[in-house]
């Protein structure tokens, strides 16, 4: 004996049709319930996928080393005058020590950064200038549109080129082409021999790495840095004099196998403690942030999940309190077909019927619904940005810029728990439908 019969179908159906409002009404908590399943979990992943996007950008088998300058009090010179000039931060021996001590370390690249004003001209520029070696590109994917990055003899003969980012280029250079033309750097000038393609701005990764905008940078090579620059910057505000020696800003060491990683990070940290008195330098190793990523993700992933689960059981409730209603209204109905020999479990499939065509209909329009989540976020963000414009830029780029990408497995999961959560708070009604006594049904009449 079938459990559903082709004529409780039919009538359950006759019986949504009658009401139609109520059943839309009905339908519409499911859809809801369903949509924000794969809606939340559509986002989740966009967010964890960029997170660990820009992670992985960093090299999976790269050890970043970063200076941090420590808080130190102003010393007051005669007349109370501050003059302070801090030394912090990574030095050529930890690069050199790091580079020669450490035989699972197959390349290491140093870097040194300044804010600097550059000038073409009228046009003028507040970006940063970083002193780099040729693998500075490959590392930190720097990709060229004109001219060439930096070159071994560019570095051995420290020579002053240098290429513009993007941005850089696109201000100081707004008509011409930049490539052999020259860049003024305070007191300095640069023959430009390059200009590199568009770069993304990274988020803050881990506690030592911040977040840097690349638009804005020129890079020159470090031995050109080091002989024209030096180390100690000073400068004069207000009648206080303020500087600081920094040799490198940043060490990215290159392991040889990704199963060493761990092991290597673990003897960078215990040697540069060994030379460093207070913590002027922060180590961050990708490989771990992808791990803790992943784990966050999964969690991320759970929490979602279950907050849209929630809407689906708010959902399921009104299902059962519709058809608890239903079941009131048709007692006179249930009275006369039991009068005529229809069975208990005649009314209850019937009853259950009703609540499963509710739960499959809402199921496929959430799922339609959810399907939508990428282009109804585009248009929910230019909304945002127009309404809560200042909102939206206090937000980190990774949530404002999120593009939601749909897990596969949501949507079965989805329609499945619709469906379950139909026949679950459709039984009660069910059941209590067919347990009424039918003269006390017939009583109504």
């Amino acid at each position: 004996m079938r459990i559903l019969r082709l004529r409780a179908w039919r009538m359950g159906l006759r019986s949504l049709r009658l009401h139609p409002m109520r059943s839309l009404l009905t339908v519409l908590g499911i859809f809801v319930g369903v949509a924000s399943v794969i809606w939340l979990l559509a986002i989740g992943q966009g967010i964890s996928s960029a997170v660990q996007r820009q992670i992985e950008g960093l090299g999976a088998d790269n050890i970043i080393v970063r200076s941090i300058k420590p808080r130190r009090d102003s010393t007051e010179g005669q007349s109370g005058r501050r003059r302070f000039i801090t030394q912090h931060g990574l030095t050529r021996r930890d690069f050199d020590r790091l580079k020669d001590t450490i035989p699972t370390i197959d390349h290491a690249l140093p870097v040194r950064e300044l804010k600097r004003e550059f000038r073409r001209g009228v046009y003028l520029v507040d970006g940063r200038l970083v002193g780099c070696t040729p693998e500075y590109a490959t590392v930190t994917h720097v990709e060229i549109d004109e001219g060439r990055f930096l070159t071994d003899a560019d570095l051995q003969f420290k020579r002053n080129v240098c290429i513009l980012a993007a941005g850089t280029a696109e201000k100081l250079f707004p008509i011409d082409n930049p490539i052999g033309e020259s860049v003024r750097v305070e007191d300095l000038y640069y023959v430009v021999v390059g200009v590199s393609k568009p770069r993304a701005p990274s988020a803050g990764i881990g506690g030592s790495l911040d977040s840097q905008d690349f638009s804005n940078d020129i890079y020159i090579p470090i031995t050109d840095l080091w002989a024209r620059i030096g180390d100690t910057v000073v400068s004069r505000r207000q009648g206080s004099i303020e500087g600081e020696t920094l040799e490198l800003n940043q060490i990215t060491l290159r392991v040889n196998d990704v199963r060493n990683v761990l092991r290597t990070a673990a003897v960078v940290k215990n040697t540069l403690a060994e030379f460093h008195r207070e913590a002027d330098y922060g180590v961050t190793v990708p490989l771990e942030l992808l791990e803790r990523a992943k784990t966050t993700k999964l969690m991320f992933m759970i929490f979602m999940g279950i907050i849209a689960a929630i809407s689906l059981v708010v959902g399921g409730i009104g299902i059962m309190n519709i058809m608890l209603a239903t079941v009131t209204e048709r007692t006179r109905e249930i009275g006369i077909r039991r009068a005529l020999g229809a069975k208990r479990a005649d009314i209850a499939r019937q009853f259950l019927v009703e609540t499963i065509v509710l739960s499959i209909v809402g199921g496929m329009t959430g799922v339609a619904g959810g399907l939508t989540c990428r282009p109804m976020t585009e248009v929910l963000r230019a909304l945002l940005e127009k309404v809560f414009p200042t909102a939206m830029d206090s937000l980190p780029e990774v949530i404002r810029d999120v593009q939601p990408q749909i897990v596969g497995w949501s949507i079965p999961l989805a329609f499945g728990i619709s469906v379950g959560v139909g026949i679950i708070f459709g039984l009660y009604p069910a059941v209590r439908a067919a347990a009424m006594d039918p003269i006390e049904a017939l009583r109504e009449l």
